[in-house]
């Protein structure tokens, strides 16, 4: 089997709940060694949040987010000449601390960078480095505009079914630390610390979004499973079950057509671009639903597929994973920036003694 990418890399995960552990896990499944340190008794706190726990009282949502790791308890105050031993010899730092938090343990970043010329220090904070905010996702979801836009027109406003804004920040936090260590390895003179906020990172997936208020000049609004944008994109009810249809350009607004045999619509030349589709929304749309209603929706599926029109049925998540061949509720989800499952999530301080003994070198002994 050949090397991952970040084989040997040491990563030293002193971050808990979601964004700091997801990357770290990241870094993991890309080959890094990673040592999780934890809060002796308690451990992070996803470990109590459930139910679902599994058969040996683990939370589904730790184990979300902590596979290929190692984990130890310590106090960062009483382990003091530990952690920073850790720290000495690491490649990366990836914390979740509220500002002065470290230094009151008496782990001063810029000391610990400053004697270890090649670490690379993440801080993952709720609203920058120098709020001491706690970076909750639904508080972030709410303030970052998410939440005004997402919901039924005239409904009340809604986050989304993940905690999306700490995911995105945990990739986005491993996309920095990645690219800062090219730069490290390339001789580029750069300032290793780096920050990421979930608002910061919530606000720059707003996307087509937000360039749409800055262009326009008028503020975003809920569209519901419709796209503010592009006609026909959004969710119909076929008769067993709701389907996805999203047309994103004109040719696959005629194949559409044809697929569900709306010849009045494809002939119509106010609706041959996507400007007249927007202009007329509410009667292509009514059109379309008539048209999906009095079919199922693999039947659907199958005639928009055999032109080409994207579509999708919508699907719970136990579908989805049996899909994908997900089975292991230990392994979870497989990686999607590439990498493998080396080691299941630990449980707290299962590898304690041996970090104590040998430090890094518990990855090989």
């Amino acid at each position: 089997m050949p090397s991952l990418p970040l084989h040997g890399l040491k990563v030293l995960d002193l971050s808990r709940v979601l964004a700091g552990p997801l990357c770290a896990m990241m870094l993991g499944d890309l080959g890094a060694d990673v040592i999780k340190v934890e809060r002796p008794g308690a451990g992070d706190e996803t470990r109590g949040w459930g139910p679902p726990f599994d058969e040996t009282g683990a939370a589904a949502y730790y184990l979300a987010v902590n596979r290929n790791k190692l984990s130890i308890a310590a106090d960062l105050r009483h382990d003091h000449d530990l952690i920073v031993q850790l720290v000495h010899e690491a490649d990366v730092v990836v914390e979740n601390f509220l500002p002065g938090a470290l230094q009151r343990v008496g782990l001063d970043t810029q000391k610990l960078m400053a004697s270890n010329g090649k670490l690379v220090w993440c801080t993952i904070s709720g609203f920058g480095a120098s709020s001491a905010r706690p970076g909750y996702d639904f508080v972030v979801q709410a303030e970052s505009g998410w939440m005004s836009i997402t919901g039924e027109p005239g409904g009340e406003p809604s986050k989304a079914g993940v905690a999306l804004a700490d995911v995105i920040a945990g990739k986005d936090a491993a996309i920095a630390v990645l690219a800062m260590l090219a730069g490290v390895a390339r001789g580029v003179s750069l300032e290793r610390h780096i920050v990421i906020s979930l608002i910061d990172s919530a606000r720059a997936a707003l996307v087509n979004a937000a360039q749409g208020v800055l262009v326009s000049g008028k503020d975003a609004k809920r569209w519901g499973n419709a796209h503010a944008n592009l006609v026909p994109y959004e969710l119909f009810h076929a008769r067993d079950r709701a389907i996805v249809i999203a047309v994103g350009s004109d040719a696959q607004w005629l194949a559409c057509t044809t697929a569900l045999d709306l010849p009045a619509l494809a002939a119509d030349p106010q609706l041959r671009d996507n400007r007249g589709r927007v202009a007329h929304r509410e009667r292509v749309a009514s059109a379309i639903a008539q048209a999906v209603s009095v079919r199922t929706a693999a039947e659907c599926a199958r005639v928009l597929d055999a032109v080409g029109v994207p579509n999708g049925l919508v699907k719970t998540v136990g579908e989805s994973l049996a899909e994908a061949g997900t089975s292991s509720a230990k392994a979870g989800v497989a990686p999607s920036a590439g990498g493998t499952v080396r080691l299941p999530p630990p449980g707290l301080d299962q590898h304690g003694t041996a970090i104590r003994a040998r430090g890094w070198g518990a990855f090989v002994g």
